[in-house]
C-alpha cells in the first residue's frame, strides 16, 4: 500500500472537507467493495509460495526427508508435512 499526499490527489474542496475532520493525520482510504485483491497478488508473494511449495512436494516425491526439507526450506517439520500433503497452498 503506497502512500500519497492528499494534496496531490484530492480536489481543493474536498480535502478543505476532509481537513475539517483529521487535518494532519493519517487517513486509510478502504478500497470499494468488490474491488479488492486476493491476498498476496499484487505484492507477487501469492505465486512465490505457490512455487516454493509445488517445489517441496517435486522434492519430497524425489524422496528428500521432511528433515531435509525444513532445513533447506527454514520451515519447521510439521510445515513441510502439511505442505506436501496438500493441506496449506
Amino acid at each position: 500500500m503506497g502512500y500519497k499526499n492528499a494534496r496531490d490527489v484530492l480536489p481543493e474542496q474536498l480535502l478543505e472537507q476532509v481537513q475539517r475532520y483529521c487535518s494532519g493525520e493519517l487517513l486509510y482510504v478502504p478500497a470499494k467493495s468488490g474491488a479488492k485483491t486476493v491476498w498476496g497478488e499484487r505484492s507477487g508473494a501469492k505465486l512465490h509460495y505457490a512455487e516454493r511449495n509445488a517445489k517441496i512436494r517435486r522434492l519430497y516425491s524425489e524422496h528428500y526427508s521432511y528433515e531435509t526439507l525444513a532445513d533447506m526450506f527454514c520451515l519447521s517439520v510439521d510445515s513441510i508435512r502439511k505442505i506436501v500433503r496438500g493441506t496449506t497452498s
